[in-house]
């Protein structure tokens, strides 16, 4: 299913979903957000407990049901709550890379970082360098590996 826009691509905002980890990450957006830190509008939160908890699936899933990017944000290794979380997160981001680059989804669609709670400002630029990086690419038009592509019938 390939989507087209319906607007000239000057128009064209991305859409953004972002994986925020309750105890880090989703406190510092909410930082920016209470010190009024101005930042592109593009991005949708989906609090998670643990980036941890995020897999290929829902990643993919994102994709497939609209969205342009997708932002997967956890502690700072050794600050998890729940200890190697977000380090189970990083191991899972590598070999997601790889899958994307299978599928035809390029690199610049799927960030994955560390923001802490204190880091409102660090966030409202994480969004900004997503949502410039996603831009730079255009709209999501499925996955676009060749090979997969002829192989549907």
């Amino acid at each position: 299913m390939e989507r087209t826009p319906q607007v000239a691509k000057e128009a064209w905002e991305p859409r953004i979903v972002a994986f925020l980890c309750r105890w880090c990450s989703y406190a510092g957006a909410d930082l920016a957000g209470v010190s009024r830190l101005s930042y592109p509008p593009t991005t949708r939160v989906i609090l998670v407990p643990c980036s941890s908890r995020i897999s290929p699936y829902h990643i993919t899933k994102a994709l497939m049901a609209g969205a342009d990017g997708v932002l997967v944000s956890g502690c700072h290794p050794g600050d998890c709550h729940y200890l190697t979380g977000n380090l189970v997160a990083r191991r899972k981001f590598i070999v997601l890379k790889r899958l994307l680059a299978y599928l035809g989804i390029e690199e610049a669609r799927v960030l994955f970082s560390w923001i802490s709670a204190s880091e409102g400002e660090e966030f409202a630029e994480l969004i900004r360098e997503i949502t410039e990086k996603v831009r730079a690419v255009g709209p999501f038009r499925g996955f676009l590996r060749e090979e997969t592509r002829d192989t549907h019938v």
